[in-house]
C-alpha cells in the first residue's frame, strides 16, 4: 500500500493520457475523498461536475483557453465553490462548533460577523475568497487518484463565466479549477523544487 509520503512524491501533473476509460466508480471514490477535506467552519462549499462525454470535454478545453489536452483526458472533474452554501454553512458550522465547545463563544460572534460582511461584497469577489476550501478538496482527489493508477493535472487557467454558461449555472457557482483525469501516457521527471531551508522564514 502506498504511503501518503510516497503519494506526495509520486504525484505529477499529467498532460498525456491513455485512451483507457476510467471506471465511474473510481471517479466517485475521488469525490468521496474530496468530501472528507477540511473547510472553514465545516462549511463544505465544494461542488463537482464529472464530465466524461467528448463534446463537453472539448468545450471545457475551449473554456480553458484551448488547452486541447483536457479534451483528451478520459474524464474531467469541474471543481466549484457554492457561494450561497458556503456563507450559510459558515454560520451554521461555527454555531455547531460553539455548541460542542470546539471553539470559544467569542469566536462564534467574530466568524459570524465576517460571514455577514462577506455577503455585502460583489459575488465575483466572494468566489476567490472561498476557493481555498475547494483547493484542499481537490488535492485530496489528486492524491487519492494515485491509488487507482490515475494521473491528474490542476487547471486554473480558465474562463469561469464561460464554464458557467456551458452548464447553465448561475453566479452562485464559482469555478475554481478543472481536473483532467486518466491513466498516464507519460512519466515526467520531478520538477525542480526549492530547499526546505529556503522555504523557512
Amino acid at each position: 500500500m502506498i504511503t501518503t509520503k510516497q503519494a506526495i512524491e509520486k504525484r505529477r501533473s499529467i498532460r498525456k493520457f491513455k485512451t483507457t476509460p476510467v471506471l465511474h466508480e473510481y471517479l466517485l471514490e475521488l469525490v468521496e475523498s474530496a468530501k472528507l477535506a477540511p473547510s472553514g467552519c465545516n462549511a463544505q462549499p465544494w461542488r463537482f461536475k464529472i464530465v466524461e462525454d467528448t463534446d463537453t470535454k472539448k468545450k471545457l478545453a475551449q473554456a480553458a483557453f484551448d488547452q486541447s489536452f483536457i479534451s483528451r483526458a478520459p474524464a474531467v472533474i469541474v471543481c466549484c465553490a457554492d457561494i450561497g452554501s458556503y456563507l450559510n454553512g459558515v454560520v451554521s458550522g461555527v454555531q455547531d462548533l460553539g455548541q460542542i465547545g470546539a471553539i470559544e463563544d467569542k469566536y462564534v460572534g467574530i466568524i459570524t460577523k465576517r460571514a455577514e460582511n462577506m455577503l455585502k461584497l460583489p459575488i465575483e469577489q466572494i468566489g476567490p475568497q472561498i476557493a481555498f476550501n475547494v483547493a484542499i478538496a481537490i488535492e485530496h482527489m489528486v492524491l487519492r487518484a494515485l491509488d487507482f493508477g490515475l494521473g491528474t493535472c490542476w487547471i486554473k487557467l480558465l474562463d469561469g463565466p464561460k464554464v458557467n454558461r456551458l452548464f447553465e449555472w448561475d453566479d452562485s457557482i464559482y469555478t475554481v479549477a478543472l481536473l483532467p483525469i486518466g491513466y498516464p501516457a507519460e512519466n515526467p521527471e520531478p520538477r525542480k523544487r526549492m530547499s526546505v531551508e529556503r522555504l523557512l522564514l
